[in-house]
C-alpha cells in the first residue's frame, strides 16, 4: 500500500534516510512524505502499529526488478534426458545408449533411463532389472544412480545424475 492507500489512524514512521521518527498519525505521516515530494509506503502491515517508510516508490521498485533479473540469470535449471531401451536389446546397440548417456552426464543434463514392456514382457521383468544395472555399472565413472530402477505401471524407470 502506498500514499493515498494508507489509511490507518496511526504509524511507526521511517525516514528516508532509515531514521525512526517514532509512531505518528497517517495524515501527519502523509503530510511529511509529501513535503519530500516522496512516497509513503507501508511496509509492515501487521505490526502494531503498521510500520510505513518515506521513499521514492518508482526507484525501489525498479531496483528491486534488477534484482529479480540478477537472480533470474544465476539459477541454474537441470534438464532431464531420457533414454528409451527395451527388453530384448542387443550389445551394440546399448554400448550406442551408452555412450550418448555419458555425454549427457558430462553435459551436466541428469538422464532417465526406461524400459517400456508391452504385452506378456511384463511377467518377464527380472531381466529388464539386469540391463538397468549393466547400465548403471557402465556409466558409474561419469554419474551415479540417483533412483534404482522402479517399476510404475508398464515402464522400468531409473534416474542417473552426474558426478560432481
Amino acid at each position: 500500500m502506498i500514499n493515498e492507500q494508507i489509511r490507518d489512524k496511526e504509524v511507526r514512521l521511517i525516514g528516508s534516510d532509515g531514521a525512526q521518527l517514532g509512531i505518528v498519525s497517517g495524515r501527519d505521516a502523509q503530510r511529511m512524505a509529501d513535503e519530500k515530494k516522496l512516497d509513503l509506503v507501508k511496509i509492515s502491515p501487521t505490526a502494531k502499529p503498521p510500520v510505513c517508510k518515506i521513499m521514492d516508490y518508482s526507484k525501489f521498485r525498479f531496483e528491486q526488478q534488477k534484482k529479480d533479473k540478477e537472480a533470474r540469470k544465476k539459477q541454474k535449471t537441470v534438464d532431464i534426458k531420457e533414454l528409451r531401451l527395451s527388453q530384448n536389446i542387443d550389445v551394440h546397440d546399448i554400448n550406442v545408449k551408452i555412450k550418448k548417456c555419458v555425454e549427457f552426464l558430462k553435459d551436466g543434463a541428469k538422464v532417465k533411463i526406461t524400459i517400456r514392456f508391452r504385452g506378456r514382457e511384463l511377467s518377464h521383468t527380472d531381466g529388464a532389472y539386469k540391463i538397468l544395472n549393466k547400465f548403471a555399472e557402465d556409466v558409474a565413472e561419469f554419474g551415479a544412480v540417483e533412483k534404482p530402477p522402479k517399476l510404475e505401471a508398464k515402464t522400468l524407470a531409473m534416474f542417473l545424475a552426474p558426478k560432481s
